[in-house]
């Protein structure tokens, strides 16, 4: 019998004012379905406020990879939304997600930083 493969998003919005506060853990590789599932709640969100700032804490410590088509759809978030984003915090375990997080600022127009710790990342977040 085959091992069973854990992977998904989940995903959780908090708004005042203009600022969404959006926390999101990424599990196993993610999938085009995997995107498929939350995109509806991200996009839904961002449409109810004009002109909105989005501060995301992003907790990959459990993250391990997109599929091909999945990574379409995370490149496609940043062109559509890059924007909108004021501030990302990575948490992670893996040199390669620090990486992610070097790179991901090309896409946004607000400031990524990586964190080894959800604490940090937080309190970042925050000020």
């Amino acid at each position: 019998m085959a091992a069973q493969v854990t992977h998904g998003i989940a995903i959780g919005i908090e708004r005042f004012d203009n600022t969404l506060y959006v926390s999101m853990k990424a599990v196993g590789k993610l999938t085009h379905e995997d995107y498929k599932a939350f995109m509806p709640l991200l996009e839904g969100a961002l449409e109810t406020i004009e002109s909105p700032q989005v501060r995301m804490l992003f907790d990959a410590t459990e993250f391990k990879g997109w599929e091909l088509w999945a990574a379409w759809d995370d490149f496609k978030i940043g062109l559509r939304h890059g924007s909108e984003f004021s501030k990302i915090a990575i948490v992670g375990n893996a040199e390669w997600q620090a990486l992610m997080a070097s790179i991901g600022s090309w896409f946004i127009s607000g400031e990524i930083n990586y964190f080894n710790e959800s604490r940090e990342a937080i309190n970042w977040l925050c000020e």
